[in-house]
């Protein structure tokens, strides 16, 4: 069976790929036009190249369909149940970089940690006879770091754009997203709690665990990770 690698099919996160691949010794391009998603690898048999959307890539993996991809971990652990056992980060990559946080609005005062924010969330039902929202698009992860943390009296609103500019429409009380520099956050009068971090984030090498791995997928692994330097 040839091995398959998955990598993001466009813009930046394609280019920053195919140079990670080239500073390891390994040479990945596009091949066709831009508008053909298709590939190749150079210099290892029996690997072939599949460009995917960064968000396919998960699903690919878990599925058994690609045996390597490259994708943001915040999209694994959002999107894979129980990930680590599905599938195995290799190698981390150092670009990519955002941290998944909890955002409150800036006038909060009073609202700086989760413990603050259990109680606001606890006065908030009391005071409108509702759940505070907390607009989000990382289910998972959100509810699993608040579980920890033991905030309860919440709700999750499901958004998938511009999740900074639900406080403002009055569609959500806080916000759960993805930012790298914190600008948009500070433009639309957030604030990141001081313990609000979930997870940070960056483009990894992963590796499937379902995927059917024959002898020849196992050979052109190993032949791959010798030019990465990966403990194969």
């Amino acid at each position: 069976m040839t091995l398959k690698l998955g990598v993001p099919s466009k813009g930046r996160l394609m280019e920053k790929t195919f140079d990670w691949f080239a500073g390891h010794g390994v040479n990945i391009r596009r091949t066709g036009s831009d508008r053909e998603y298709a590939g190749a690898v150079d210099g290892i048999e029996g690997v072939d190249l599949v460009l995917l959307s960064a968000g396919e890539i998960p699903r690919e993996l878990v599925a058994g369909r690609i045996h390597l991809g490259v994708t943001g971990s915040d999209l694994v652990q959002e999107r894979i149940a129980d990930w680590e056992n599905r599938v195995a980060a290799l190698e981390p990559m150092g670009f990519g970089e955002a941290d998944l946080v909890i955002a409150v609005p800036r006038c909060w005062v009073d609202v700086d940690t989760l413990d603050d924010l259990d109680a606001a969330a606890a006065a908030f039902r009391a005071a409108h006879g509702h759940r505070l929202r907390i607009a989000t698009k990382y289910h998972r992860l959100v509810r699993e770091f608040l579980r920890e943390a033991g905030v309860a009296d919440y709700q999750l609103v499901d958004s998938q754009g511009a999740t900074e500019g639900t406080v403002k429409n009055l569609t959500a009380e806080a916000i759960a997203d993805i930012t790298s520099t914190g600008d948009t956050l500070r433009a639309n009068h957030l604030k990141i709690l001081s313990d609000g971090l979930i997870h940070r984030s960056q483009a990894t090498l992963f590796k499937s665990r379902t995927a059917d791995w024959d002898d020849a997928a196992r050979a052109s692994f190993r032949a791959l990770s010798r030019r990465l330097g990966l403990d194969s």
